[in-house]
């Protein structure tokens, strides 16, 4: 059924894929920041949103790599697609982070390190690139589908 509605491998296929997930998840944050952290102001939740439709799309374009050519390994999806959930998130942090240090505190309840972001970024790339390469394809074959446009 999927293969009918989504053309299998298709780079166009794994953005939409990718961006479509990541707004899903960035409209929850958007509802659920004001009722986790009431403090939390209108353009937080406009930047979350935003942020992880970015996310996907960027997981969803990176889904062509495959493969590290300077170690000479491997970079399956579920290696790649945490690593950039993980890295955009670390820079989130990076420069903002007395806004993220507040959303922590503001949201448990406990000064903790708003660099956890990292890790929530991680399982998010985790799940949007799992999508994204479930429907979308990964590798080479979806760059050749590219090249036949």
């Amino acid at each position: 059924m999927a293969e009918a509605v989504f053309p299998k491998p298709s780079l166009i296929t794994r953005i939409a894929v990718g961006k479509a997930v990541g707004a899903l998840i960035g409209l929850i944050g958007f509802f659920l920041l004001p009722v986790m952290w009431p403090e939390s102001d209108r353009m937080l939740q406009w930047g979350i949103l935003l942020w992880y439709t970015t996310m996907g799309a960027i997981i969803g374009v990176y889904g062509v790599f495959n493969y590290h050519p300077v170690l000479r390994l491997p970079l399956p999806w579920w290696v790649r697609a945490p690593m950039i959930g993980g890295w955009l998130n670390f820079v989130l942090v990076f420069f903002a982070y007395d806004t993220m240090a507040a959303a922590i505190q503001g949201m448990l309840g406990m000064a903790l390190s708003p660099f956890w972001f990292a890790a929530e970024g991680a399982i998010v790339g985790a799940v949007i690139g799992g999508l994204a390469t479930r429907f979308g394809g990964e590798g080479r074959a979806v760059a050749a589908e590219m090249r036949q446009a």
